[in-house]
C-alpha cells in the first residue's frame, strides 16, 4: 500500500475540487467576503494563503475527499437504497453532509461554526452554484457543505490572527 505524503495529498484534493468546479479563489472570495465587515481592506491573497492552510490539514483533506467521493458514487447511482435517494435528493433531514464538516471547522473554534452555519444559510459565491447543481443530474450534497466549511475555517483563522 503506497503511503501519500501531505503535499500530494493537498494536490490530490485541490484537483478533486477543480473537478467539482471549485477554484480555490472563489473559496478565497467568499472568505474576503465574511471577513469584511471586520477587516475592510483584507486582500485576497490573504484569504487565498489562508484557504490553503486549510487545505493542507490532513484533517481536512481527509474530510473533503470522502464527502466529494461520496457525491460521485452517487452521482454514478452506485450507493446502496435508500442511501442513493436520500443523498441524491439531498433529503432536508440527512444532516450528514453537514456534520462531516465539522471535522474541517472544528479545528478553527467556535467562530469557525458560527461562520458555517452562516454561510450553509445564505449560501454566497460558488456554494450557491454547487447548491443550484443539485437541480441538475450533478450531485452536489456534500460539495457545497465542504466548500462552505473551508471558507468558515480559513476565515476563523484569519479572526484568531487579526490584532485589529
Amino acid at each position: 500500500m503506497y503511503k501519500y505524503n501531505t503535499e500530494e495529498l493537498y494536490e490530490f484534493t485541490v484537483g478533486k475540487l477543480k473537478e467539482f468546479g471549485v477554484e480555490l479563489e472563489d473559496i478565497a472570495l467568499i472568505v474576503q467576503e465574511l471577513q469584511k465587515p471586520y477587516i475592510p481592506n483584507l486582500e485576497l491573497d490573504r484569504c487565498l494563503e489562508n484557504v490553503k492552510k486549510v487545505l493542507y490539514k490532513r484533517e481536512s483533506i481527509h474530510a473533503i475527499l470522502t464527502g466529494l467521493t461520496i457525491d460521485e458514487l452517487c452521482e454514478k447511482k452506485m450507493l446502496p437504497e435508500p442511501l442513493q435517494s436520500i443523498i441524491y435528493d439531498d433529503e432536508g433531514l440527512y444532516g450528514i453532509d453537514e456534520v462531516l464538516t465539522l471535522g474541517i471547522i472544528n479545528m478553527y473554534g467556535t467562530i469557525g461554526l458560527t461562520n458555517f452555519g452562516y454561510l450553509d444559510k445564505i449560501k454566497i459565491g460558488v456554494i450557491d452554484e454547487l447548491d443550484k447543481k443539485k437541480r441538475t443530474d450533478k450531485v452536489t450534497t456534500f460539495a457545497d457543505d465542504i466548500v462552505a466549511a473551508i471558507a468558515a475555517a480559513a476565515a476563523a483563522r484569519i479572526a484568531h490572527s487579526n490584532e485589529e
